[in-house]
């Protein structure tokens, strides 16, 4: 092993600041997840606090009341919203950029889709209200031109998941694409060929040679995804909905609910605890995925 070591010393020594940085970030700061069980006084730090007493007082607040089984609702039914949504989009456009042969259009095309990956979450909840506005967004004029009367989208909240799903596809699917369209251009050429010589279409090829090469990214990226399925994207939920109470039937998430608690109570257990609650929830849905992705296709899994 020594010997390992010694004959591996330059990638040990490049890999030296990355596993310092791995740990001073991610591993040193799980110390603090005993804040969840405390009843925390900034006076006298983490450790000095005293114990909750029962232990799990700081997660009652979260089971205690409707609000936070409704935002915890919401941020399981919305991620898998996205998810499902997301995989059909990223791996059809995937497969179209794939199937284009006109390099300077493709090139042209991705960069384009790629671009709101940069926009921030600010931006685009500006840009959403001017469109969405019931007195002067655009979408309501065009709507009342042509002779229909205007939606207050604002006071409407079984239409968000919709728009958040629409917002959110428009800003990520560029990106979500490159790692499907490498796959695919991984693939052996042999084999398109091979399936042109018997006669095989277009569509023959992509149904039976690049969505089954596409299966373990697809099932690889959906398990990474589903671990994140109990935490929210923070930035485009309070972007796009901010304080909008009445939005919050179908738009409040964990986030943004321990967010406002805090905001209002300054208790730090409180969203420690919902912290800590979504961390073990994403630790057991990423365990399980993983098994079951297992059973079916072993070489798909992530470990």
């Amino acid at each position: 092993m020594l010997k390992d070591l010694y004959k591996n010393r330059s990638l040990l020594v490049m890999f030296l600041p990355f596993a310092v940085l791995l740990l001073l970030f991610n591993y040193l700061p799980m110390a603090g997840l005993v804040i969840a069980f405390k009843d925390f006084d900034f006076s006298k730090g983490i450790f000095g606090s005293s114990w909750m007493n029962p232990l799990l007082s700081n997660f009652e607040y979260l089971f205690s009341s409707d609000a936070a089984f409704r935002a915890m609702r919401n941020t399981v039914l919305l991620n898998i919203l996205f998810i499902t949504v997301g995989l059909v989009f990223e791996v059809g456009f995937a497969l179209v950029l794939n199937e284009i042969r006109h390099k300077f259009f493709k090139r042209v095309t991705q960069s384009i889709t790629f671009l709101p990956f940069f926009i921030s979450w600010i931006v685009v909840g500006v840009f959403s209200y001017n469109l969405l506005n019931y007195e002067s967004g655009s979408i309501n004029r065009l709507i009342e031109w042509m002779g229909f009367p205007g939606i207050d989208f604002y006071s409407s909240s079984g239409l968000w998941p919709l728009i958040l799903t629409i917002a959110i596809r428009w800003k990520v699917t560029g990106y979500g694409t490159i790692i499907y369209l490498a796959a695919l251009t991984s693939i052996d050429q042999s084999y398109y060929e091979a399936a042109a010589i018997d006669g095989a279409s277009r569509w023959q090829q992509i149904r039976h040679i690049s969505l089954p090469m596409l299966r373990p990214t697809v099932i690889i990226l959906t398990l990474l995804a589903v671990g994140r399925i109990m935490n929210a994207d923070f930035g485009m939920f309070y972007a796009m909905v901010g304080d909008a109470s009445l939005l919050f039937p179908t738009t409040d998430v964990i986030d943004t609910f321990v967010y406002r608690s805090l905001r209002k109570t300054g208790d730090i257990g409180m969203a420690s605890a919902a912290g800590f609650l979504q961390s073990t929830v994403a630790f057991v849905l990423v365990l399980s995925s993983n098994y079951a992705a297992r059973k079916i296709d072993k070489d798909s899994a992530i470990f």
